[in-house]
């Protein structure tokens, strides 16, 4: 039988995947205090059912960054996929085209940049680790060439934070996975200190990364559109939107880099509140249910992003796995719209959702 939510298919991937790749995936930092207030706050959320409204003819399309997309779900950027399925990015690319959604590839992705936009017939971004200038100005040129339509730099991950499931399992990133767009280019690679036990959690010796007054700098090599990942106050997110920043994802990192901070859905509303006419907004971290894909849009979010799921998907199967997966959010999404009396996603607002437990949830970002 076909799971029937993500849960389904989460328990399916843990018999199917080896045990450190699940691991890698599932864990999260320290005490993964974040990782598990990333689900309870979204469970704290209620939703207000609205009835006899015509809902009849329903569009659950979006636009991000004037792409249209069939659902405000967007795959994110993770690393490993092709420890989790052979074909590793190609099939998610090819799972969230065939779903009519956008993929965003990672840094480390073990295919090339070229490789998965040969597959894609959905939108792509490319997700940016800054190394260095040398590596950063080719790898964004050539997603640029292959048609990829914003780059997306990750900011929170300023120095490593090995995941302590994976310290303990010994998890090491299997040789010849990872770093497809660089495989002709050891040299570049080896500049990368890629043995600590999380792939996002490479830095070398002397690594500095950008900062807010380069950002002009970032944008300027390759005139597409930057989108900020790893935003979760309020003064980061005026900051990107002084700098000129076309979109920040709302993102904790799913509490796998510092433990011990508020859920991304806690701190939409007031960053949303303070930019939300400046740039546009996704968040990540804990989305689970189409459900929560309403209470994220009620509350800012132009669309979200979902990582561990995809893997999910990909252990179950491949690209056709990572299209059900979407496929499952999509369905729910839909239905909890008509359940809330709108037709379309521009008609979802704050009065939708309602937060009564307010000595928990954090008033500001």
């Amino acid at each position: 039988m076909d799971p029937v939510n993500l849960f389904d298919m989460e328990a399916l991937a843990k018999q199917t995947m080896p045990h450190n790749m699940w691991t890698f995936v599932d864990a999260a930092s320290n005490d993964e205090i974040t990782k598990r207030r990333n689900r309870e706050s979204f469970e704290r959320i209620l939703v207000n059912a609205r009835f006899l409204a015509d809902v009849t003819a329903r569009d659950i399309s979006t636009t991000v960054l004037g792409e249209k997309i069939d659902f405000p779900v967007m795959i994110a950027p993770t690393g490993g996929q092709r420890q989790a399925h052979h074909e590793g990015e190609r099939a998610t690319a090819t799972g969230a085209g065939r779903a009519g959604t956008l993929y965003t590839l990672p840094t480390s992705s073990g295919y090339s940049i070229e490789e998965v936009a040969e597959v894609a017939t959905g939108p792509l971004w490319f997700q940016l680790y800054h190394q260095d200038d040398e590596v950063t100005e080719i790898l964004v040129k050539r997603a640029k060439q292959a048609g990829y339509k914003a780059i997306c730099l990750t900011v929170d991950t300023p120095v490593g934070s090995p995941k302590e499931r994976d310290v303990r399992n010994l998890y090491m990133a299997q040789p010849g996975l990872h770093w497809g767009s660089l495989r002709d280019r050891p040299d570049l690679i080896n500049r990368r200190n890629v043995g600590v036990p999380d792939l996002a959690d490479w830095a070398p010796p002397d690594y500095v990364g950008l900062t807010w007054d380069r950002l002009d700098w970032l944008r300027d090599l390759t005139g597409l559109p930057l989108i900020v990942k790893g935003i979760r106050t309020v003064d980061d997110a005026i900051q990107c939107a002084e700098y000129g920043v076309d979109g920040i994802v709302v993102s904790n990192h799913g509490g796998r880099q510092l433990d011990g901070t508020p859920s991304s859905i806690e701190t939409l509303a007031p960053i949303a509140e303070a930019v939300g006419d400046r740039l546009e907004i996704y968040l990540d971290s804990g989305v689970r249910r189409g459900l929560d894909v309403l209470k994220a849009l009620c509350l800012g979010a132009r669309a979200v992003l979902v990582g561990r799921p995809l893997y999910w998907g990909l252990a179950y199967g491949g690209a056709d796995g990572v299209e059900h997966m979407l496929n499952i959010l999509k369905v729910e999404f839909d239905r909890a719209l008509a359940y809330v009396g709108c037709r379309t996603t521009d008609e979802l607002h704050p009065g939708i959702v309602d937060i009564p437990d307010t000595n928990w949830w954090p008033r500001g970002g």
